[in-house]
Parts: C-alpha cells; sequence; structure tokens
C-alpha cells in the first residue's frame, strides 16, 4: 500500500523554498508539506494568481506535489491565553500587529482562513497545525483548575474555530489538528473532549504524530485505531525516552532540544521509541492512503543526512503489504 512521502518544509524555512524543493527533489520526495512562514508560503496572498503560480512551478520543476499547507504558528495564536513575547518570536509583523491579545487572536483566525483558500488555490486538501488553547496553561494542576474554566476553554475552543472551519467548509478543505502538548488536543481524552466540543465535524481531522504520544505514554497504535475516522494526515516522528537515570524529567526541565539532561528528545526517524512496524500495520489496517510527512527535528544529526535516511526508512515501511498475522498483531495493540 504505498502512500506518498513527503517533507514537512517547517524546519527548513531558514532555506528559500526554491533550495529546500531542489534539495526534496533530489533526495525522491514525492511532494512537501509548505510551511506558511518563512518565505515558503504566505497565506495573505492567496487570491495572487501569479504568486501561487509561481509556487506550482518550483513544484513542477523539481517533480514534486504539494499535499498539505502547514500553519502551526498563526494557528496556535488563535486561542492561547496568555499572548506574549513567545507568539512575538514565532508571528509575522502583519499577525503581531500592535500586540493586543484579542487583537492577535483574531489575525491569526483570520490567516488560518486565507491558509485554507490558499491551499485549494494550490490543490491540496489539507491544511496541518495548532489550535491553541486557553487553559494549557491549567495543566500543572495547581492551583486547581475549576470544571467551570475547564469547560469555558473548551467553549472558547469552539466559538474560535468553528467560524475557520466554516470557510475550510466552503473551500473543501480539512484541518489536520496535530495532538501536542500546548494545544486543546493534547493526549487521548484531551482529543475525545475536543472533538465533542465542534460537534465532530468532518473539517476537523487529525494529524497523527507518535513523537508527542511515546513520552506521554500513550499508545500510538491504539490512538489510530480508536480515532481512525480522524486522521487525515500523518506526521513521521520519532521520539527517544531517557528517564532511566533518575535524574532526567518527563517535563524536560526548560532544557533546550538535544540536552543529554532532558528526559526525552526528537530523534531520527526509526531510531527512537516509535513502534513504526505496528503503526503502519495498523495504517494499514485503518485504510489510511494519505501522505507520510517526515517532520525533521532531530537536533542531533545534520539534516542533509537525516532526511533522505528517513525517506529511505519511511519507504520500506510504506511499501510494506502486511499478512493476516500482521493485521493480528496491530489489532492487539488496541
Amino acid at each position: 500500500m504505498a502512500r506518498p512521502i513527503t517533507l514537512l518544509t517547517a524546519q527548513w524555512a531558514d532555506l528559500p523554498f526554491e533550495e529546500v524543493a531542489r534539495l526534496a527533489g533530489e533526495w525522491g520526495y514525492d511532494g512537501l508539506e509548505i510551511a506558511c512562514w518563512g518565505d515558503h508560503l504566505d497565506p495573505s496572498r492567496w487570491d495572487d494568481d501569479e504568486y501561487v503560480q509561481g509556487k506550482l512551478d518550483t513544484l513542477a520543476r523539481n517533480g514534486l506535489s504539494v499535499y498539505a499547507l502547514a500553519n502551526h504558528l498563526q494557528g496556535q495564536a488563535v486561542c492561547d491565553d496568555p499572548i506574549d513575547q513567545r507568539h512575538r518570536d514565532i508571528l509575522s509583523d502583519e499577525v503581531w500587529g500592535d500586540g493586543d491579545p484579542e487583537g492577535v487572536r483574531q489575525r491569526a483566525a483570520e490567516q488560518m482562513k486565507n491558509t485554507a483558500r490558499l491551499a485549494a488555490k494550490l490543490g491540496a486538501k489539507i491544511v496541518t497545525g495548532f489550535t491553541g488553547s486557553s487553559i494549557w496553561k491549567c495543566v500543572a494542576m495547581f492551583p486547581p483548575a475549576s470544571d467551570a474554566m475547564i469547560d469555558a476553554g473548551y467553549q472558547d475552543f469552539a466559538d474560535r474555530w468553528n467560524p475557520i472551519l466554516d470557510v475550510f467548509d466552503e473551500v473543501g478543505v480539512r484541518f489536520a489538528h496535530e495532538v501536542h502538548p500546548s494545544e486543546i488536543a493534547y493526549d487521548y481524552w484531551t482529543t475525545v473532549r475536543a472533538l465533542e466540543a465542534i460537534g465532530h465535524r468532518e473539517a476537523f481531522g487529525l494529524n497523527w504524530d507518535p513523537s508527542h504520544m511515546v513520552w506521554q505514554q500513550i499508545d500510538p497504535v491504539a490512538f489510530l485505531w480508536d480515532f481512525r475516522d480522524k486522521i487525515i494526515h500523518v506526521h513521521c516522528k520519532d521520539t527517544k525516552v531517557r528517564l532511566s537515570n533518575g535524574r532526567n524529567g518527563r517535563l524536560s526541565s526548560h532544557l533546550p532540544w538535544a540536552d543529554p539532561r532532558r528526559g526525552w528528545d526528537f530523534i531520527s526517524t526509526g531510531h527512537g521509541d516509535v513502534p513504526w512496524e505496528d503503526s503502519f500495520r495498523m495504517l494499514n489496517a485503518i485504510g489510511y492512503e494519505g501522505p507520510l510527512s517526515v517532520e525533521w527535528e532531530d537536533a542531533g544529526m545534520d539534516r542533509l543526512v537525516g532526511a533522505p535516511e528517513a525517506l529511505s526508512f519511511m519507504r520500506r515501511l510504506s511499501t510494506y503489504v502486511p499478512s493476516e498475522a500482521a493485521f493480528d498483531a496491530a489489532f492487539s495493540q488496541a
């Protein structure tokens, strides 16, 4: 069951889009999941036909297709509270404006609508990203958050995202939320709650990224099965958990990526703790035929070495057609 393998350009946005497309084409990727920052894509130019055609021409010259857009940075600002210097560091001047928090949220929401419009213009059917969350700040459990505060957080998410999703419906594109710490849905049960908050509407799907599940001790294979009707995009990123020395903590101690004192870190795909073979068996079992997007985020390996290595690893797994026994093994994980 061969699926297209793409490269997410988010961690390559320091390079010009032309250069990233050239590299991905030479390595043999089928396409790109194009990030909406750097010079890769600007959602505010969705109605500039010359701009859109220029991006399509660059892809065509390098033998690539576009399967999804990624707008995690602006999506993060839609619901976040507080809005602070962290957001200033990741947002464009256009979205940041004068920094008034509610103004930032509203402008970010408009850019997410524009991202859906740009995806449709480019022929992509999926936008991956984050939602932000007004209640992530409550995750530490003390001071304790009341049920009313948590309920209000999910209502805020629904109130802010439903109008965005209306535009996704209008243009025939779906949003794939990446289940990830700091978002409204960051683990199994918060995913259930978030889907309930928006009435399980069709425009809102899930981007399955097992790397963020493993260090939280969530079974990524069972997650695939339980949310099989909502899995519309896949990020291939690995994680290594390092908790055995009694010092490293799961919350990573405010330490930077690749610091050996962290309790977990991203690592080259296929070298970490993600159960990739069982995951692919389950992807086959649920009938997932969408793109497999390599998200390169290993701070300990040169990306020019790791990205082609990851492609080779995913290509082998992607073409694997499981036997009946393999299906049984996948279902046993659920």
